[in-house]
């Protein structure tokens, strides 16, 4: 009898050299390795979960302490007019993920304190700033005037780079025939590629087996289905 894994999870590489740099996601790289000579304070990466904006906020988090300064990660939900210098403390850089959830006066205050400073603002969203239905004004112009950078849905070559990176930080290795066979049977996602490498992991760590087509055709072939790996 298969014994069930212990959900102990894993560390995904975060660093500048373990992102992969393709045409889908280049412009948005070549905007962070142009920090801090940006003309705004304010940045905007956009594009569907799973598409890299997270892993790229850690790599602008990396490079901003590289240069001696800090960086805060800051919860859209948490912010408020009144939280907005208890949240951002000493940093220099602040990072919003999920930033369309933000409070619109709260997101206003976060923008001018940072430009104050002389300190940058990252915002993550799945949409362009310009379609967040911003109702007040003076927060529309100013995320109006700030650079929105898409992420683009990967092609075959992204994908299967992300399929072996994804299993090396699993510390898996795969065969070519797997990735092959992968990449015609997951939903064509970041999203769904995270989802299917997670369950050949399981799937592989509880049958004490390599990851092979043939376990990928029985673990993947049966959920085949809505709302599994990265199909919403």
């Amino acid at each position: 009898m298969s014994q069930l894994p212990l959900d102990l999870g894993h560390l995904p590489a975060l660093g500048r050299e373990d992102f992969l740099v393709a045409q889908s996601n280049a412009e948005a790289v070549a905007w962070l390795e142009r920090w801090p000579g940006w003309d705004r304070h304010a940045l905007a990466l956009w594009g569907p979960a799973g598409s890299g904006k997270t892993h790229l906020a850690h790599v602008f988090a990396a490079r901003v302490r590289a240069a001696g300064a800090e960086a805060c990660f800051i919860d859209p939900t948490s912010l408020t007019v009144e939280t907005v210098p208890l949240l951002l403390g000493d940093a220099r850089a602040a990072i919003i993920d999920g930033a369309e959830r933000a409070p619109e006066a709260a997101l206003l205050h976060l923008h001018n304190f940072i430009a104050e400073r002389d300190g940058s603002l990252l915002l993550l969203s799945r949409e362009p700033p310009a379609r967040w239905g911003v109702k007040l004004a003076d927060l529309r112009s100013r995320l109006n005037a700030i650079p929105a950078v898409a992420l683009a849905p990967p092609d075959d070559a992204l994908l299967a780079a992300v399929l072996v990176k994804l299993f090396a930080d699993r510390q898996l290795t795969v065969g070519e025939d797997v990735v092959a066979w992968l990449l015609r049977h997951i939903e064509r996602s970041f999203i769904g590629v995270r989802d299917a490498v997670a369950a050949l992991d399981r799937a592989a760590l509880a049958e004490k087996r390599a990851v092979t087509v043939a376990l990928a055709r029985r673990v993947i072939g049966a959920a085949e289905e809505p709302g599994l790996f990265g199909r919403d």
